[in-house]
């Protein structure tokens, strides 16, 4: 009997043991979990650039942006803030109405955009923030010394100049802040001297600061981490134009130029992930397609920017060699440039020029219909650019990602001085 209840009271012990043991166990996971669900919480990425940058670079900087936050994301959740687009240097028209806090979806297909880093937009943030407030701002600069050798380096150091106002009754930073200058305040700023890649703020974002939102203001200061890589070919796929603008540009191509996905065998996958076309893949439609930079370059970059009358004669020698008898110009010529210039050209070639509507142009700002003549010019069977155009660089990317023939994307205008006329630098698509 004695042996009896010493086995049975073991046994309780045991069993006693277990369930401390296993209820221990249980609250150590919970303790885990929940340590584990605050670093989880995402932390928020802003960014924005100089504002004399145009449309195109700006598009390059969130490029550089990107890769830094998917980087971020292999330690904790980072969420991309994408900055309002706002008075740019050529969104000149003044019968479209306000062209400030247009949110990224106007130009851009987000979906695409998240397939390879989440992202969101500004008024999306402010919702979810919950307070008009971005915790620290952090103002890139150069070294006011300048620099002997390229080093990868970065300091806290004194602002060369500040475009942020100290209000010392709140104790905030007031700026303008993508035009939401009457509404949005930073608690924190500091300027920061640096010269590198992007990814040299990795280490400082990770363990310099806590902050649950942090912007980087002048974010082309730093360059990309791997330029031409594959790394910088998905973030560059990811960048679609959004749908109701592509649709835009594909009837015009359907209705003047003869031109289909179909028949010039540039069909779209739903998604960039499964689109890895070679080199010739594409054929692209019966007509040459020129961005002709005018505007500032005539003064500025004299030397690359030929006459109207020597231009016209390039394009027309190009469309005889191609076999084309249609000619698509997209240009930030004045009309009177333009008339100008189809009437050297001649009755021999069909020319044609984007013409929105009214209704067009309030809906989607030159910022659309500048992207609308780039998916043009993007599907042409030959290109012609600018030299050192931004503007004639995402065009080539596009036809990069389309699959043309290089001979038929890396081609651009000369100048009639210009006896060399070197081609443009050829960056070819990696996967």
């Amino acid at each position: 009997m004695a042996l009896a209840f010493r086995v049975l009271s073991l046994f309780l012990l045991v069993c006693t043991l277990r369930v401390f043991s296993e209820h221990s166990e249980h609250e150590h996971d919970l303790n885990g979990a929940s340590e584990d669900l605050k670093y989880r919480e995402p932390r928020y990425l802003l960014y924005d650039v100089n504002p004399g940058e145009g449309f195109n670079l700006r598009r390059d900087v969130y490029m550089r942006i990107a890769v830094l936050v998917r980087s971020l994301n292999e330690d904790g959740p980072w969420t991309l803030v994408l900055p309002p687009w706002s008075r740019l240097y050529h969104w000149r028209s003044r019968d479209v109405g306000p062209q400030e806090r247009i949110p990224w979806s106007l130009f851009f297909d987000l979906d695409s955009l998240r397939e390879f880093v989440p992202v969101m937009e500004f008024h999306e943030f402010l919702e979810v923030n919950k307070k008009n407030t971005i915790d620290e701002v952090y103002y890139l600069q150069h070294y006011k010394e300048g620099w002997d050798k390229w080093e990868e380096k970065m300091d806290k150091r004194p602002c060369i100049t500040n475009p942020y106002d100290w209000n010392p009754e709140s104790q905030h930073w007031y700026g303008w802040f993508f035009g939401y200058n009457d509404e949005v305040e930073a608690l924190k700023m500091e300027c920061i001297s640096v010269m590198g890649h992007a990814g040299i703020l990795k280490p400082f974002l990770l363990k310099n600061t806590s902050a649950r939102s942090v912007m980087l203001d002048r974010a082309e200061t730093v360059l990309h981490d791997r330029y031409g890589d594959a790394v910088f070919w998905q973030v560059r796929r990811s960048m679609r134009f959004s749908k109701q603008l592509r649709d835009i540009g594909d009837a015009f191509r359907a209705e003047f130029l003869d031109s289909t996905d179909a028949k010039d065998k540039t069909v779209v996958e739903k998604s960039w992930k499964n689109m890895k076309r070679k080199h010739g893949d594409a054929l692209g439609g019966p007509y040459l397609a020129v961005h002709l930079r005018r505007a500032d370059f005539v003064r500025v970059r004299e030397k690359d920017v030929p006459s109207l009358k020597f231009a016209a004669k390039q394009l027309k020698d190009l469309a005889e060699k191609h076999s084309l008898n249609k000619i698509f110009v997209a240009t930030d010529a004045p009309m009177d440039e333009y008339k100008l210039l189809k009437g050297y050209i001649g009755d021999s070639y069909e020319v044609f020029k984007f013409e929105p509507t009214k209704q067009m142009r309030k809906d989607f700002k030159d910022g659309g219909v500048a992207i609308i003549d780039q998916w043009i010019c993007a599907h042409a069977r030959l290109f012609v650019g600018t030299r050192e155009s931004t503007f004639s660089f995402r065009i080539q990317d596009e036809r990069e990602i389309l699959g043309f023939n290089p001979d038929m994307t890396f081609n651009r205008l000369c100048h009639e001085k210009d006896k060399k006329c070197e081609q443009p630098t050829r960056w070819h698509i990696e996967y």
